[in-house]
């Protein structure tokens, strides 16, 4: 090996130990083996797992790196990765075309190794394979896809508690397809908001077609368990947002099933789970189901019915359009950012601004969340309105803290071709990494110049 050769393999092995994925890339592309051995004797795959280095992985095994490759121990880099609990590392690690790749052995062990880790429980295992009896750490870590996941540490051990998400993207990958009520037992415990198992189960359900799954589908829907009727819900969302043109039956299927439902349910949460599944179908029930729902107690259920009376480029009824504006005054910010996201140019046929929705939108541009003024702000945008009390409105956002609205108020501007709108771009400041992307920033090309 000549001294440069062996200055890239340096190079690379301290990359990925210290997750520097651009080095470590670009040894790659001069040369270096993806294959090459770490410090401690192993593929620098299995270094890169060991680090829950995602994104270094994926960099080695899109490069060539074998993650079926027989360790000493008796496992393989892909195995290590299933035995962490983190879906990203798997899904980085599986690499293209695994069930044509891997021998029905392998996927059988790998299979085995997701549920037993689920089954056994995180913490429990851990305890079994370290002995140790002190207090587990434990923290809550973000999936690179959004979604959270929990993380254990115990004896030198770290381990991440998504083995049910692995077996259940495992699973799809390797054409096996569980009974529904086997795969919701994996997300029940894990029902809340972003989390990864939760997620996953519900996203690979609604990818499931045929009548064997839709049959179960409609025997879910009668589960005394509120918890997996909400789980139910969040499978028509996936079932609706996957469903393509091909598929049409399906869809109107689906929006017939979710408005019977949506006409039953009583208990908020999953109401509210429902009615954002069914905002996603075009259906001629809408508007009434939403008029059923916008005076509910539960906020959740008040904020979904708003975009249940509110189809784009349509007319609303004259009561669906008064319980609009009777929303405005909401207690719940969620349900006043929904009204304000509704009265959008998009949700009307006509692109004259109604003098009520004009006030509406004034008041929410006072509101006192952040969030619900930067939909009112950018609702107010779209319209051709140049109106004093409009141009007021925007003129004094320039002076807000929150950077959003002084670049919403900036964007206005520049569609009314204002004389301020230099100025309103000058005192917009320094915005995040992507503001670059924004439409919002072409603004001022939008500027008369000498």
């Amino acid at each position: 090996m000549t001294d440069s050769s062996s200055d890239l393999v340096g190079r690379l092995v301290s990359a990925v130990t210290a997750g520097d994925t651009d080095t470590v890339r670009t040894c790659l592309e001069q040369g270096a083996a993806p294959d090459t051995s770490g410090f401690d004797g192993l593929p620098l795959l299995c270094t890169a797992v060991a680090r829950f280095d995602h994104v270094t992985a994926e960099v080695l095994v899109d490069a060539g790196a074998d993650q079926d490759r027989e360790l000493p121990d008796g496992s393989t880099p892909l195995l290590r990765a299933v035995a962490t609990g983190s879906p990203a590392l798997v899904s980085a690690v599986l690499g293209g075309e695994p069930r044509l790749r891997l021998p029905e052995a392998s996927r059988r062990e790998l299979l085995d190794l997701a549920r037993h880790w689920h089954e056994a429980g995180v913490v429990e295992e851990l305890r079994r394979r370290t002995g140790v009896a002190e207090p587990v750490a434990e923290r809550q870590v973000d999936d690179p896809d959004g979604d959270t996941i929990d993380e254990f540490s115990l004896g030198g051990h770290t381990v991440r508690d998504g083995h049910g998400t692995i077996l259940t993207h495992l699973e799809w990958a390797f054409g096996v397809f569980p009974p529904l009520t086997e795969v919701m037992a994996r997300a029940v415990p894990h029902a809340r908001d972003g989390d990864s198992n939760w997620f996953a189960a519900t996203s690979y359900l609604g990818r499931r077609r045929g009548p064997r799954i839709w049959s179960e589908l409609v025997a879910l829907r009668q589960h005394p368990d509120p918890v997996c009727r909400r789980f139910l819900a969040e499978v028509m969302w996936h079932r609706n947002l996957l469903a393509t043109v091909d598929r049409a039956p399906d869809i109107a299927q689906d929006a017939g099933f979710l408005a019977s439902w949506a006409r039953e349910e009583r208990d908020g949460q999953v109401l509210a789970a429902v009615l954002r599944a069914y905002n996603g179908h075009e259906h001629p029930e809408q508007e009434a189901i939403g008029l059923r729902c916008i005076g509910h107690p539960d906020p959740g259920v008040r904020s979904e019915a708003v975009f249940c009376v509110s189809r784009e480029r349509t007319t609303r009824g004259r009561a669906a359009a008064s319980a609009l504006l009777g929303l405005v005054h909401d207690p719940d910010p969620e349900v006043r950012a929904s009204v304000a996201q509704v009265f959008d140019e998009r949700f009307t046929s006509d692109k004259r601004l109604d003098p009520a929705v004009r006030g509406a939108l004034l008041v929410l541009l006072g509101d006192e969340t952040p969030w619900v003024r930067r939909h009112a702000a950018a609702a107010l945008a779209g319209y051709d309105d140049r109106s004093v009390p409009v141009l007021d409105a925007f003129l004094a956002l320039l002076g807000e803290d929150d950077a959003e609205l002084r670049l919403e108020a900036a964007w206005a501007l520049a569609l009314r071709n204002h004389p301020r709108t230099e100025e309103a771009y000058d005192r917009v400041g320094p915005l995040d990494a992507f503001s670059e992307y924004d439409h919002r920033i072409s603004g001022l090309w939008r500027i008369p110049r000498e």
